[in-house]
């Protein structure tokens, strides 16, 4: 039986906190979670979520699994704490230490995550910034192996914004040596940083591609996977963003080109028609629910290896 060992770095910032070893770890600690062979009693154990973005899977994965454990949940709404009254995030971080034992933040600035763990003597958990997403890519690669059992020889191919989903299945992907396709439109590349880290990490260059061409980029592809054009606070992009990504919807002909087995996934929500058809959410090859499950099973096993 597979018993959680703490992690390494303290925080949960970027999928670069972790090593190889450790996202293997969690996937497997994941799996026994998911198939009820692991039970642990972290009953003393509070989780304080702090969510300046509205949430859905994140928010209600993060309770359950922190119920599962054992533990509680505490909400800090920032419109109903000093949060949102402008309080200093260094003082909001140490006096949060006090009372949880870890913290998950969902914020706009990745910098303003930073800032929370500079200042808290607790572990804090990246639940969404406008760079990262690595708790999603943790049960994305997670739902990944349920289906290929492994990732030798897996080729994951991305349709859309080189947005914050996309940078942690890249880094993520460069960890697993999975080979990471992004098809965007010309002006919405990933972040040179994360491209930059991600080859840095793979042994072999030719696994990270960056491509225009949703049409080639699909060829053979096991999973095919795409995210809304327009994130949140992109509101005011959303018309012209649109136009933009024409042509990089994943519909039926698409996949088609895909090699015959492959899977399809979104972190939702979706918007039907835009980014992905219907036809391709509702089909045989969708694993998007399993996915949406996962991010619990996923949380669970990362809480656990932070305590």
């Amino acid at each position: 039986m597979l018993k959680p060992y703490k992690l390494k770095k303290k925080d949960f910032l970027s999928s670069l906190d972790l090593s190889t070893k450790e996202v293997n770890y969690i996937i497997e600690l994941a799996k026994n979670f998911k198939n009820n062979d692991l039970s642990f009693d972290y009953k003393n154990k509070v989780l304080g979520l702090i969510f300046d973005k509205s949430s859905t899977r994140t928010r209600v994965s993060f309770q359950v699994a922190m119920s599962r454990l054992g533990g509680t949940t505490i909400d800090l709404n920032p419109t109903t704490s000093q949060i949102g009254r402008g309080e200093p995030i260094k003082d909001t971080a140490r006096v949060l230490s006090r009372y949880c034992d870890v913290i998950a933040i969902r914020t706009f600035n990745h910098s303003d995550l930073e800032e929370y763990a500079r200042w808290s003597t607790k572990p804090v958990i990246n639940a969404l910034t406008d760079l990262e997403h690595p708790c999603q890519a943790l049960a994305d690669f997670l739902t990944i192996k349920e289906e290929f059992l492994d990732f030798k020889n897996v080729v994951l191919t991305f349709i859309g914004d080189g947005n914050n989903v996309a940078h942690s299945l890249i880094l993520c992907g460069a960890l697993l040596s999975v080979e990471v396709r992004i098809a965007c439109p010309k002006g919405f590349l990933p972040n040179p940083y994360v491209i930059k880290k991600a080859r840095e990490i793979y042994k072999n260059d030719n696994l990270l591609k960056i491509m225009h061409d949703p049409h080639t980029a699909v060829q053979g592809a096991n999973v095919l996977y795409t995210d809304v054009w327009s994130s949140m606070g992109e509101e005011y992009q959303k018309e012209e963003k649109d136009k933009e990504f024409n042509g990089f919807t994943i519909d039926s002909d698409l996949v088609k080109k895909a090699d015959k087995d492959a899977i399809i996934l979104h972190c939702l929500p979706a918007y039907r028609e835009k980014e992905i058809t219907n036809a391709v959410i509702e089909s045989d090859k969708s694993r998007i629910f399993e996915q949406a499950e996962n991010r619990l099973h996923a949380q669970q096993a990362l809480l656990a290896c932070m305590f």
